[in-house]
């Protein structure tokens, strides 16, 4: 690697990539399954990495070249397992059976936002913080100031009434 930050010669880099073949077909191998495809990601990962090399100096070359590959190998899986859609204009945008789920989840998440209107400010300031912010008890104490029973007593008694406002509007349709 230094001789190669020292001048920028790919001959150097191909050398280096050279040792790692092996290790880059079987990471590729690990993960696609497929000798073929597995042959073409270790040339893709090869062209990432001496790209990549030109941008960046990296210290642990065995490590970026190994998260190179893991990488590259699993968005091929998610390609394979999403394939991009081409659409020839005839399409719907929005399958029939797809809009009521979409709708369904759309309009429990404005319930919810309506429901949270109903609740104290200290229960919607913890729920806020324990599901919309992803704190824990502890740091949601130290930032209210409320104990820690102060802070589960609001989490707890705020979902059951979030659940019970948003039970009272679905009943009255």
């Amino acid at each position: 690697m230094q001789l190669f930050y020292a001048d920028h010669n790919n001959m150097w880099l191909g050398l280096l990539l050279e040792r790692y073949t092996l290790l880059l077909y079987g990471v590729a191998m690990k993960y696609l399954k497929d000798q073929e495809e597995a042959k073409d990601a270790v040339q893709q990962i090869f062209l990432k990495a001496i790209t990549g090399l030109h941008k960046y100096e990296v210290i642990y070359f065995s490590s970026w070249l190994y998260i190179i590959a893991k990488n590259h190998c699993l968005m091929k899986l998610r390609d394979r397992k999403f394939p991009p859609k081409t659409f020839t204009g005839n399409e719907e945008w929005i399958a029939e059976e797809e809009e009521p789920e979409f709708l369904k989840k759309e309009n429990l998440l404005q319930q919810l936002e309506k429901a949270m209107e109903g609740l104290s400010a200290e229960q919607k300031r913890c729920i806020s913080l324990f599901y919309l912010q992803k704190k824990t008890y502890q740091e949601i104490a130290v930032e209210t100031g409320f104990s820690l029973l102060q802070v589960k007593s609001y989490i707890q008694n705020g979902k059951r009434n979030l659940r019970l406002i948003i039970e009272k509007k679905t009943d009255k349709f």
